[in-house]
């Protein structure tokens, strides 16, 4: 018997699953706490934590994690040599990487050259930043019409230092130069990191004698290989919530759903239709930068089961910041529960999000930097154990600046610790994962200030989390209304009961518990499928292999010239008109647009079974659909420009070498379009 191991590092857990191959049933599961910074050992106690049994028969491992995401929003990522070719126009603020260097060269929109490449240039850059970083980007003006430039700095780059080189145009054909760039330089960045992410994983999966393949999960659902994953890091950011979807779909057998996932530290929303995660139209925005990556359209609000649940002149908030729950805090270190019954509330007067008479504050263990006078003072008195607001007052004998106490939570140096969703929870006897007093008497300090019993507080925190859920899922489905409104219409007596068509799946540790609100507000098919507490680690086992692959045709007004051009079309000139057609393998020109549309549909179908051949899949197993989007400027002329989107779609690996694919599997896995957007001759 074969099974597949599936591991989903996220922010607060990491989750694990074994499936086994012949029929996809779920054999085991493990959810444990995700080490920071470095989530490799979570990953192995996750290992460590399922069925040996089945673990020494796993022929494949998949793999979702927030390692991208956290070094881009972390800034943690290795020093990269960055080579603009042509005539960007740079922020004043400056590019945002310490080495990069302007040159000219780079390509027209109709993939001219623009002018002549600075080979000098990118040689002297080369060997003057070559012992101070680890890898080289390039991005050059419309690469995405003509890669020669980029290619030929890639070249002398590597002959130079040896390095690793990422051109912008292996990551998007898109139009937008220094969205490309940054695109480029985020993914150079990450090249170390992933490398030693993924060998750590490799060397662990061979000491433990698992003879099996490594996959990884990309941001718009679908996995790769470790060669791709290798060259492309920055397509994993976001991957969990990608994970979570195609969890979510595989877990309740619905090819079209809706998924709310509720993390410990945000609430994910997106959508899969037939099969395939609904992709954003724009790249991906990650720390303020916004890529050319291509991932699944989501709404995420900052309300999880760790968000802190604070109170203000007689009001409550959810979020938007995290902390370690009170119950898990009383498991971590040894004495709070009896510190927190002994300790002290601050004055009403003072309360504000950092002074609560349920929040602590405890080290991270990171080395501090940089720190104020104020800021030092405070670090000082916060040691080993927890210790509140109160504690910090009397220890230090005077009133403690809550913003030198902001400033040490936001350096990453102090953790806070209070009151969350999680707790009420355990107050409510819906969850009860750890220790329900030190719940309990966080209930009981939110109840005494707003005048409340702890139920009601435990009760009120629950249906705020459930009409927070509905309020981002609506927001989602809907276009044209916004945030604020769709809250005020869930709100009151009197609110408005939606009605959603798409069965929605809920997916998260205790996501039970907010079932039967979420019912109240949304008339829907709400599901709570087994393992939903795990269906991201599913999710990063189950995903297709999925290619996508844009072709650009561009009709250009200029007469045409070459050996194929006849003597009446030269005579005509005037009247001639040429199509350029722009790939990721190179640029073609053609006389008329049905020869330009074939070119790009079936260079855009032999990319495809070229990747998914390398990827394993044979061609019965592969699904390919053609579609385009059309620029006219008059009605009934041949388009200006068109688009033409390949997606290709791989029979899921997991179940395919015993042809035991689940019915639901086997449904059409491509998005659905009018006939009217397909091309007749396809």
């Amino acid at each position: 018997m074969q099974y597949s191991l599936g591991i989903d590092a996220g922010g607060t857990f990491t989750d694990g699953v074994i499936i086994r191959d012949s029929d996809g049933v779920i054999m085991d599961a493990t959810k444990v706490l995700t080490t920071y910074p470095d989530p490799i050992g979570g990953i192995k106690k996750v290992i460590d934590s399922l069925n040996p049994e089945y673990v020494q028969d796993v022929k494949l491992v998949s793999v979702s994690t927030t390692l991208s995401t956290n070094t881009i929003l972390e800034d943690t990522g290795f020093p990269v040599g960055v080579i603009l070719v042509g005539d960007y126009v740079i922020p004043k603020e400056g590019f945002p990487a310490k080495y990069y260097v302007q040159l000219s060269g780079g390509h027209t929109s109709n993939g001219e050259e623009a002018a002549p490449l600075d080979e000098d240039g990118v040689k002297l850059f080369a060997l003057e930043v070559k012992d101070h970083v680890a890898a080289f980007s390039v991005s050059s003006f419309f690469s995405n019409r003509n890669s020669e430039h980029e290619l030929r700095v890639k070249e002398i780059i590597r002959e130079l230092t040896g390095l690793p080189v990422v051109c912008g145009h292996e990551l998007s054909q898109e139009v937008g130069a220094y969205d490309r760039a940054i695109t480029a330089y985020l993914n150079a960045q990450l090249l170390p990191i992933t490398h030693k992410f993924i060998q750590s994983i490799m060397q662990d999966i061979k000491s433990r004698g698992m003879d099996a393949n490594l996959l990884m999960l990309k941001c718009d659902g679908s996995v790769v290989g470790m060669e791709e994953a290798l060259e492309r890091p920055i397509e994993s950011i976001f991957s969990g919530p990608a994970a979570s979807l195609v969890g979510a779909s595989f877990l309740t057998k619905y090819d079209t759903c809706a998924m709310v996932d509720v993390g410990g530290t945000s609430t994910d929303v997106a959508l899969i239709r037939n099969g395939v995660p609904e992709l954003s139209e724009q790249g991906a925005v990650v720390g303020g930068w916004k890529t050319m990556v291509k991932a699944i359209r989501m709404e995420t609000s900052a309300t999880g089961g760790d968000s802190h649940v604070w109170i203000q002149d007689q009001k409550f908030y959810i979020g938007p910041r995290r902390v370690i729950p009170l119950c898990r805090a009383a498991t971590l270190y040894q004495g709070f529960l009896e510190r927190f019954k002994e300790s002290k509330s601050p004055s009403r007067k003072l309360l504000c999000e950092n002074v609560q008479p349920t929040k602590f504050f405890v080290r991270t263990g990171l080395k501090p930097l940089e720190l104020t006078r104020t800021e030092e003072e405070i670090f000082d008195v916060i040691q080993g154990a927890p210790v509140s607001y109160v504690d910090i007052f009397q220890r230090l004998k005077k009133q403690p600046s809550v913003r030198a106490l902001d400033g040490l939570i936001q350096k990453r140096l102090v953790q806070s610790i209070g009151f969350t969703p999680t707790d009420a929870l355990h107050v409510l006897g819906e969850f009860n994962q750890w220790e329900t007093e030190a719940s309990i008497i966080g209930a009981e300090r939110i109840a005494k200030q707003l005048r409340m019993t702890k139920e009601e507080v435990a009760n009120m925190v629950k249906k705020k989390v459930a009409k927070n859920m509905a309020s981002d899922l609506i927001s989602y489905l809907v276009d044209g209304i916004s945030q604020p409104i769709i809250d005020q219409m869930l709100s009151g007596n009197n609110y408005t009961r939606f009605k959603v068509e798409t069965p929605v799946i809920l997916l998260g540790g205790p996501v039970v518990a907010y079932k039967e609100e979420m019912e109240k507000l949304i008339d829907a098919n709400i599901v709570v499928p087994e393992h939903a507490s795990v269906g991201n680690a599913v999710g990063a086992l189950v995903g297709k292999g999925i290619k996508r692959v844009e072709v650009l045709i561009k009709k250009d007004f200029a007469p045409i010239t070459g050996e194929d051009v006849t003597d009446e079309e030269l005579k005509n000139a005037k009247e001639v008109i040429s199509y350029f057609v722009f790939t990721p393998e190179g640029r073609q020109i053609f006389p008329d647009y049905i020869q330009a549309f074939d070119y790009a549909r079936n260079t855009g179908k032999e990319i495809i079974m070229d990747y998914m051949k390398a990827a394993g899949y044979g061609k019965d197993e592969v699904e390919i659909e053609v579609t385009k989007k059309e620029l006219m400027v008059r009605e009934g002329e041949e388009p200006v420009e068109t688009k033409v989107i390949v997606v290709g779609i791989g029979t899921s690996k997991l179940v395919v070498e015993k042809d035991v694919i689940p019915e639901y599997m086997r449904k059409k896995a491509i998005s659905s379009r009018s006939a009217e957007d397909s091309y007749s001759g396809k």
